[in-house]
């Protein structure tokens, strides 16, 4: 899964950073309120962990902006402890959660799980699942019931992806910039030749009818394997 994190203080950010690497999250990060909010928009997040107090937009302002451009990806606020008021502003503005500074580690962890689950992004497993489909996302494996599904790593990304955005419409650009990025040198046809190679390893346990194509637009992953 995806992180975004936004913090001036530099080596806080990094150490944040290592904190989620270290549970198999692709970290990104940025250090003013500009810089968070233009990735926030461009990128696909699974979670954005965000300061308040940052040079050019704040985090308040971070957040409005991205509730009004209908960028629902959950937040986090960091905040020091005499400024709470201004993450309770934060929650009223369409943040998920706060963190006072300083913090302990597995408090930001525990956080963020809490988070994903209350958006049905992980179970309580801390694995994302659908059906029988269920990923490991601290191990990068991925099952079918039981059956390893013995994904290439791009497959498990896509996969992941997927997961992640159950019975949301994802265009082409949305994956082929969360799998690859656009400074790739690999062609946008990517995407189709991976969801084929996707389809083929899920269909022996019924998985590929989750898999729908929305013609002229991207891909959906239904959350009921029956619908059709």
């Amino acid at each position: 899964m995806k992180i975004l994190i936004v913090e001036d203080d530099l080596p806080l950010l990094e150490a944040i950073k290592e904190i989620f690497e270290n549970e198999a999250f692709d970290t990104t990060g940025a250090s003013a309120g500009d810089e968070g909010c233009f990735l926030a928009e461009q990128g696909s997040y699974d979670l954005i962990v965000l300061d308040v107090m940052l040079p050019g937009m704040n985090g308040l302002d971070v957040v409005k902006h991205l509730r009004t451009r209908q960028v629902l990806t959950p937040v986090i606020m960091l905040t020091a402890k005499d400024s709470v008021e201004d993450c309770v502003r934060g929650l009223d503005a369409g943040a998920d959660d706060y963190v006072t500074k300083p913090f302990a580690v597995t408090v930001l962890l525990a956080r963020a799980r809490a988070v994903l689950r209350r958006r049905g992004t992980i179970d309580s497993d801390g694995e994302l699942s659908c059906g029988q489909i269920h990923l490991a996302p601290n191990l990068r494996d991925a099952y079918a019931g039981e059956q390893p599904l013995r994904l290439s790593p791009k497959e498990y990304e896509l996969l992941e992806f997927f997961l992640c955005n159950k019975e949301q419409i994802l265009s082409r650009d949305q994956i082929f910039e969360r799998i690859w990025g656009f400074d790739s040198d690999a062609a946008s046809t990517a995407v189709d030749v991976y969801v084929h190679h996707l389809r083929k390893k899920l269909a022996p346990y019924g998985g590929d009818l989750y898999l729908k194509t929305i013609r002229g637009v991207g891909y959906l992953f239904k959350g009921d394997s029956n619908v059709q």
